[in-house]
Protein backbone atom coordinates (compact mmCIF):
# COMPACT_ATOMS: atom_id res chain seq x y z
CA UNK A 1 0.00 0.00 0.00
CA UNK A 2 1.11 2.90 -1.04
CA UNK A 3 1.52 5.80 1.99
CA UNK A 4 -1.03 8.94 1.89
CA UNK A 5 1.20 12.71 1.24
CA UNK A 6 2.29 13.68 4.78
CA UNK A 7 -0.69 16.13 6.93
CA UNK A 8 -0.48 19.66 6.25
CA UNK A 9 -0.60 21.62 9.82
CA UNK A 10 -4.22 21.29 10.80
CA UNK A 11 -7.21 24.24 10.36
CA UNK A 12 -9.59 25.76 11.99
CA UNK A 13 -12.84 25.58 10.42
CA UNK A 14 -15.03 28.36 10.52
CA UNK A 15 -18.15 27.35 9.22
CA UNK A 16 -20.60 -7.22 6.95
CA UNK A 17 -23.63 -9.62 5.86
CA UNK A 18 -25.66 -9.04 9.71
CA UNK A 19 -26.65 -12.46 11.43
CA UNK A 20 -28.12 -13.02 14.43
CA UNK A 21 -31.04 -11.12 16.45
CA UNK A 22 -31.72 -8.02 14.31
CA UNK A 23 -33.02 -5.15 16.96
CA UNK A 24 -34.89 -2.21 15.26
CA UNK A 25 -32.93 0.90 16.30
CA UNK A 26 -33.26 4.63 15.16
CA UNK A 27 -30.48 7.11 14.40
CA UNK A 28 -30.98 10.45 16.61
CA UNK A 29 -28.60 12.68 14.02
CA UNK A 30 -26.01 9.80 13.64
CA UNK A 31 -26.61 7.64 17.01
CA UNK A 32 -28.57 4.56 17.08
CA UNK A 33 -30.90 3.70 20.02
CA UNK A 34 -31.99 -0.22 20.84
CA UNK A 35 -35.12 -1.84 22.56
CA UNK A 36 -33.93 -3.22 25.54
CA UNK A 37 -36.02 -5.22 28.33
CA UNK A 38 -35.17 -4.38 31.92
CA UNK A 39 -36.68 -7.87 34.28
CA UNK A 40 -39.90 -8.79 32.69
CA UNK A 41 -40.71 -4.71 31.52
CA UNK A 42 -40.44 -2.62 28.99
CA UNK A 43 -38.61 -2.21 25.73
CA UNK A 44 -37.15 1.03 26.25
CA UNK A 45 -35.10 2.96 24.09
CA UNK A 46 -31.23 2.89 25.41
CA UNK A 47 -28.35 4.63 23.32
CA UNK A 48 -25.82 1.96 22.71
CA UNK A 49 -22.16 3.63 23.88
CA UNK A 50 -19.42 2.08 23.27
CA UNK A 51 -17.26 4.58 25.52
CA UNK A 52 -18.93 3.97 28.56
CA UNK A 53 -17.26 1.92 30.87
CA UNK A 54 -20.94 0.76 32.35
CA UNK A 55 -24.38 0.49 31.52
CA UNK A 56 -26.68 3.55 33.24
CA UNK A 57 -30.20 3.87 32.93
CA UNK A 58 -32.92 6.94 33.28
CA UNK A 59 -33.60 8.20 37.02
CA UNK A 60 -37.13 8.78 35.87
CA UNK A 61 -37.20 4.81 34.44
CA UNK A 62 -35.72 3.57 37.82
CA UNK A 63 -38.56 5.32 39.76
CA UNK A 64 -41.12 4.47 37.68
CA UNK A 65 -39.97 0.25 37.66
CA UNK A 66 -39.41 0.61 41.33
CA UNK A 67 -36.11 -0.57 41.18
CA UNK A 68 -34.28 -1.62 44.58
CA UNK A 69 -31.68 1.26 45.55
CA UNK A 70 -27.97 0.47 45.27
CA UNK A 71 -24.71 2.23 46.50
CA UNK A 72 -23.88 5.78 45.67
CA UNK A 73 -20.65 5.61 42.70
CA UNK A 74 -18.82 8.09 41.26
CA UNK A 75 -19.33 8.49 37.36
CA UNK A 76 -16.46 9.67 35.31
CA UNK A 77 -18.56 12.15 32.43
CA UNK A 78 -17.02 13.70 28.90
CA UNK A 79 -17.35 17.15 31.40
CA UNK A 80 -16.20 15.68 35.07
CA UNK A 81 -16.54 12.93 38.05
CA UNK A 82 -20.21 13.55 39.45
CA UNK A 83 -21.35 11.00 43.06
CA UNK A 84 -24.99 9.50 41.38
CA UNK A 85 -26.98 7.05 42.91
CA UNK A 86 -27.71 3.28 41.45
CA UNK A 87 -30.20 1.06 41.27
CA UNK A 88 -30.04 -2.74 40.92
CA UNK A 89 -30.98 -4.66 37.73
CA UNK A 90 -31.87 -8.08 38.14
CA UNK A 91 -31.73 -8.72 34.18
CA UNK A 92 -31.08 -6.24 31.07
CA UNK A 93 -31.83 -8.05 27.91
CA UNK A 94 -30.86 -6.94 24.57
CA UNK A 95 -32.68 -9.03 22.21
CA UNK A 96 -31.92 -12.57 22.55
CA UNK A 97 -28.73 -11.53 24.44
CA UNK A 98 -29.37 -11.36 28.63
CA UNK A 99 -26.48 -9.54 31.00
CA UNK A 100 -26.82 -8.99 35.01
CA UNK A 101 -27.04 -8.44 37.58
CA UNK A 102 -26.14 -5.05 36.68
CA UNK A 103 -25.64 -2.11 39.34
CA UNK A 104 -26.88 0.99 37.28
CA UNK A 105 -26.01 4.93 37.88
CA UNK A 106 -29.30 6.55 37.66
CA UNK A 107 -29.22 9.50 35.52
CA UNK A 108 -31.85 12.50 34.54
CA UNK A 109 -33.40 11.08 31.13
CA UNK A 110 -32.64 14.64 29.52
CA UNK A 111 -29.22 14.81 30.18
CA UNK A 112 -28.66 11.02 28.52
CA UNK A 113 -30.93 11.56 25.49
CA UNK A 114 -32.61 8.37 26.06
CA UNK A 115 -33.81 6.42 29.07
CA UNK A 116 -30.74 4.49 29.34
CA UNK A 117 -27.41 3.48 28.09
CA UNK A 118 -26.09 0.50 27.24
CA UNK A 119 -22.47 0.20 28.02
CA UNK A 120 -19.66 -2.17 27.83
CA UNK A 121 -20.14 -4.02 30.80
CA UNK A 122 -22.95 -5.18 29.01
CA UNK A 123 -21.18 -5.80 25.74
CA UNK A 124 -18.25 -7.82 27.11
CA UNK A 125 -19.29 -11.30 26.02
CA UNK A 126 -20.69 -9.69 22.81
CA UNK A 127 -20.03 -8.98 19.11
CA UNK A 128 -22.01 -5.53 18.16
CA UNK A 129 -23.13 -4.70 14.71
CA UNK A 130 -24.03 -1.74 13.64
CA UNK A 131 -25.24 -0.77 10.22
CA UNK A 132 -25.58 3.02 9.38
CA UNK A 133 -27.59 2.40 6.39
CA UNK A 134 -30.01 0.02 7.18
CA UNK A 135 -30.11 1.73 10.81
CA UNK A 136 -30.36 -1.16 12.98
CA UNK A 137 -28.23 -3.20 15.34
CA UNK A 138 -27.16 -6.19 15.91
CA UNK A 139 -26.11 -8.24 19.18
CA UNK A 140 -23.92 -11.75 19.15
CA UNK A 141 -22.26 -14.01 21.13
CA UNK A 142 -18.56 -13.54 20.04
CA UNK A 143 -17.94 -17.08 20.87
CA UNK A 144 -19.52 -17.18 17.08
CA UNK A 145 -18.08 -17.35 14.41
CA UNK A 146 -18.40 -13.80 12.35
CA UNK A 147 -19.72 -13.73 8.58
CA UNK A 148 -16.61 -11.79 6.82
CA UNK A 149 -17.96 -9.13 4.14
CA UNK A 150 -15.65 -9.19 0.96
CA UNK A 151 -13.48 -6.07 1.49
CA UNK A 152 -13.90 -5.22 4.84
CA UNK A 153 -11.07 -4.01 7.22
CA UNK A 154 -10.65 -6.13 10.27
CA UNK A 155 -8.44 -3.90 12.96
CA UNK A 156 -6.96 -5.80 16.01
CA UNK A 157 -7.22 -3.58 18.78
CA UNK A 158 -5.91 -3.84 22.02
CA UNK A 159 -8.77 -4.28 25.73
CA UNK A 160 -7.64 -2.00 28.22
CA UNK A 161 -10.15 -1.61 31.59
CA UNK A 162 -12.71 -3.39 29.08
CA UNK A 163 -12.39 -0.84 26.08
CA UNK A 164 -11.08 -1.20 22.62
CA UNK A 165 -8.60 0.55 22.02
CA UNK A 166 -7.40 1.17 18.38
CA UNK A 167 -3.50 1.69 17.69
CA UNK A 168 -3.44 1.09 13.75
CA UNK A 169 -4.66 4.89 13.50
CA UNK A 170 -2.59 8.07 12.79
CA UNK A 171 -3.11 11.93 11.55
CA UNK A 172 -0.63 12.42 8.98
CA UNK A 173 2.58 11.26 10.44
CA UNK A 174 1.29 11.26 13.81
CA UNK A 175 0.71 7.67 15.75
CA UNK A 176 -3.08 7.98 17.87
CA UNK A 177 -4.80 5.61 19.95
CA UNK A 178 -8.29 5.44 19.10
CA UNK A 179 -11.66 4.68 20.65
CA UNK A 180 -14.84 3.53 19.01
CA UNK A 181 -17.30 5.55 20.86
CA UNK A 182 -20.90 5.24 19.51
CA UNK A 183 -22.48 7.54 22.48
CA UNK A 184 -20.82 10.28 21.11
CA UNK A 185 -22.07 12.90 18.59
CA UNK A 186 -18.64 14.48 17.95
CA UNK A 187 -15.54 13.05 17.74
CA UNK A 188 -13.22 14.33 20.67
CA UNK A 189 -9.10 14.78 20.58
CA UNK A 190 -6.89 14.87 23.49
CA UNK A 191 -4.86 17.73 24.62
CA UNK A 192 -1.75 15.75 23.79
CA UNK A 193 -3.09 15.56 19.93
CA UNK A 194 -3.64 19.50 19.80
CA UNK A 195 -0.25 20.12 21.22
CA UNK A 196 1.24 17.74 18.29
CA UNK A 197 -0.82 19.17 15.73
CA UNK A 198 -1.18 22.64 16.80
CA UNK A 199 1.25 23.83 19.39
CA UNK A 200 0.14 25.28 22.84
CA UNK A 201 -0.71 28.57 22.28
CA UNK A 202 -4.75 29.19 21.74
CA UNK A 203 -5.55 29.99 18.93
CA UNK A 204 -7.87 33.37 18.35
CA UNK A 205 -10.97 33.22 16.91
CA UNK A 206 -11.25 29.62 16.83
CA UNK A 207 -14.59 27.98 17.22
CA UNK A 208 -16.02 26.35 20.28
CA UNK A 209 -18.76 23.98 21.09
CA UNK A 210 -20.09 23.31 24.19
CA UNK A 211 -19.86 19.43 25.30
CA UNK A 212 -23.06 17.97 27.46
CA UNK A 213 -21.91 15.27 29.75
CA UNK A 214 -24.86 12.81 31.34
CA UNK A 215 -24.19 13.86 34.28
CA UNK A 216 -25.20 17.26 32.96
CA UNK A 217 -21.84 18.81 33.38
CA UNK A 218 -20.50 21.11 30.36
CA UNK A 219 -17.29 21.02 29.15
CA UNK A 220 -15.88 23.41 25.96
CA UNK A 221 -13.88 22.16 23.15
CA UNK A 222 -12.04 23.72 20.22
CA UNK A 223 -13.56 22.65 17.33
CA UNK A 224 -10.50 22.17 14.41
CA UNK A 225 -10.70 20.46 10.77
CA UNK A 226 -8.35 17.63 10.39
CA UNK A 227 -7.56 17.13 6.45
CA UNK A 228 -6.91 13.38 6.91
CA UNK A 229 -6.98 10.29 9.22
CA UNK A 230 -6.10 6.93 9.46
CA UNK A 231 -7.65 4.47 10.97
CA UNK A 232 -6.52 0.58 9.86
CA UNK A 233 -6.12 0.97 5.56
CA UNK A 234 -8.70 3.33 5.94
CA UNK A 235 -8.23 7.01 4.88
CA UNK A 236 -10.60 9.67 6.38
CA UNK A 237 -10.50 12.96 4.55
CA UNK A 238 -11.88 16.38 6.41
CA UNK A 239 -12.75 14.85 9.59
CA UNK A 240 -13.96 17.57 12.31
CA UNK A 241 -12.59 17.22 15.47
CA UNK A 242 -13.20 18.77 18.79
CA UNK A 243 -10.53 18.97 21.77
CA UNK A 244 -10.75 19.02 25.44
CA UNK A 245 -8.67 18.06 28.66
CA UNK A 246 -12.07 15.47 29.07
CA UNK A 247 -11.41 12.72 31.61
CA UNK A 248 -12.30 9.40 30.23
CA UNK A 249 -8.97 9.82 28.58
CA UNK A 250 -7.29 9.87 31.52
CA UNK A 251 -10.14 6.65 32.48
CA UNK A 252 -8.65 4.79 29.93
CA UNK A 253 -4.88 5.48 30.02
CA UNK A 254 -4.73 8.20 27.00
CA UNK A 255 -4.14 11.40 28.45
CA UNK A 256 -0.84 11.43 28.25
CA UNK A 257 -0.49 10.02 24.03
CA UNK A 258 -2.28 11.29 21.18
CA UNK A 259 -5.72 10.27 21.27
CA UNK A 260 -9.19 10.25 19.49
CA UNK A 261 -12.58 8.97 20.40
CA UNK A 262 -14.18 8.47 17.39
CA UNK A 263 -17.88 9.49 17.40
CA UNK A 264 -20.45 8.26 15.57
CA UNK A 265 -19.98 11.61 13.10
CA UNK A 266 -17.09 9.29 11.94
CA UNK A 267 -18.93 6.23 12.04
CA UNK A 268 -21.21 6.78 9.78
CA UNK A 269 -18.91 7.50 7.42
CA UNK A 270 -18.52 3.58 7.03
CA UNK A 271 -21.88 1.41 5.81
CA UNK A 272 -21.20 -0.93 8.98
CA UNK A 273 -19.35 -1.35 12.09
CA UNK A 274 -18.66 -4.46 14.15
CA UNK A 275 -17.02 -4.25 17.47
CA UNK A 276 -15.91 -7.48 18.96
CA UNK A 277 -14.94 -7.09 22.83
CA UNK A 278 -13.88 -10.55 23.62
CA UNK A 279 -12.01 -11.59 20.26
CA UNK A 280 -10.65 -7.51 20.48
CA UNK A 281 -11.63 -7.15 16.92
CA UNK A 282 -12.74 -4.21 14.94
CA UNK A 283 -14.46 -4.47 11.57
CA UNK A 284 -15.21 -1.37 9.00
CA UNK A 285 -17.74 -2.43 5.76
CA UNK A 286 -16.52 0.44 3.58
CA UNK A 287 -19.42 2.21 1.53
Amino acid sequence: MIPPPLIPTATVDNSLEITGDEIDAEQKRNRLFIDVRINDDGPFRFLVDSGADRSVIGAGLAARLRLPAGDAVRVQGMAGVATVATVMIDRLLLGKSEVGPIKAPALLERDLGAQGLIGIDALAEQRLLLDFDAKTITVQDSRTAPVNEAGEIVVTARLRKGQLIITQASVGDQRISAVIDTGAEVTLGNMALRRRLLGTKARAGAPVMTLVSVTGQTLEAEVVMLPRIRIGGVFLDRVMVAFADAPPFALFGLDQQPALFLGSDLLKSFRRVSLDFRNRKVRFALR
